[in-house]
């Protein structure tokens, strides 16, 4: 179980002049700005769960999961993996965690990757027994098995991605944190490593903190969120929770004539927003205050739509809605 209480990050890095002559003072100069990474969070997270921890970029995620994983020490606070602090405990705690950090590797990066599971598996002593049952395993879910014997340094991005995963997992870990493992990758790949964290979580309970911008990933494989922002949690709970909160939220894409633009349509009502993405006008609604036959019909009647799609609100919908009404809050506080 991992539990994290109060848990504060707070990064000092001294103020600099400009010039020559401020770079010389800097070396005398006590002034300091301090920035909250984290800022007094609280959380749980049983065993067997897979939690999305989301955010903007500089929410606090990467920090952490760092964190936990024992890497950084908190300023203030605390948090436990099985009752032990990661970064007292660091030996202890990293025989039952694995990670994967998307935009750096574990790996050797000009021996064949089979030396590298190799090298592994003698670091965290697993026997022969597990070892072969492991990389069958993820020879199965991960489709490693084809380019073993390449040098990692000659796998594709996607290739890459998931070699490190297999790594994270090699010695079985009961634990998995993992902090944007699909980014930059194609369909295909997501697709893989989605399927290889779900058999991980049903064959062998593994825990998973995810952080990731792609929402996909998070309806995919999370029933619990925790959404970030500047440190402090916004919201904690399931994600079903979190999309009734903005009420019965639907998506109309339309195609209609290129003379027809949101900003000169004729206004149905307040309650309904349009917009243009990528090339298409874009209705946002709540069905609950207004009537899905009454916006199809305004739709034909005054956009001349030509073809539409039905949409409920996704995750990613609701996370931009909070992020957005969030940084308004602070503006008028600025």
């Amino acid at each position: 179980m991992i539990e994290v209480n109060e848990l504060t990050k707070v990064f000092r890095k001294p103020v600099r002049g400009e010039g020559l002559s401020g770079m010389v003072k800097t070396l005398f100069s006590r002034k300091y700005e301090e920035t909250r990474a984290v800022d007094g969070i609280n959380f749980t997270v049983p065993d067997g769960e897979i939690v999305g921890y989301i955010g903007a970029n500089g929410a606090g995620k990467s920090t952490t999961i760092k964190m936990m994983c024992g890497i950084l020490t908190p300023t203030s606070g605390s948090v436990t993996i099985d009752g032990l602090e990661p970064y007292r405990k660091r030996r202890q705690v990293a025989q039952n965690i694995g990670v994967v950090f998307g935009q750096k590797t574990q790996l050797w990066w000009d021996i064949p990757l089979i030396e590298s599971f190799k090298v592994l598996k003698e670091i965290y002593q697993i026997s022969d027994t597990d070892y072969a049952e492991r990389m069958d395993f993820l020879g199965e879910v991960l489709d490693v098995t084809r380019f073993l014997s390449q040098p990692v340094r000659t796998l594709s991005l996607g290739e890459r991605m998931r070699a490190d995963l297999a790594a994270s997992m090699i010695h079985n870990p009961r634990i998995l944190f993992l902090d944007e493992p699909t980014i930059g990758l194609d369909v295909l790949v997501k697709e893989k490593i989605r399927r290889a964290i779900h058999a991980l979580n049903r064959t062998y309970g593994t825990t998973v903190v995810l952080t990731t911008h792609d929402m996909t990933d998070i309806e995919d494989l999370c029933s619990r969120i925790i959404l970030l922002e500047k440190g402090k949690i916004l919201y904690d709970g399931a994600l079903k929770s979190l999309k009734n909160r903005f009420g019965n939220l639907k998506t109309l894409t339309l195609t209609v004539p290129a003379e027809i633009r949101a900003e000169t349509a004729p206004p149905l009502s307040p309650e309904l927003t349009l917009s243009e993405e990528e090339g298409r006008l874009v209705l946002r609604f709540d069905a609950d205050r207004l009537a899905l036959e009454e916006v199809i019909q305004y739709a034909f009647r005054e956009l001349r739509a030509m073809d539409m799609k039905l949409a409920e609100i996704s995750v990613g919908d609701v996370v931009k809605t909070i992020l957005s009404q969030q940084e308004a809050a602070h503006a008028e506080k600025i």
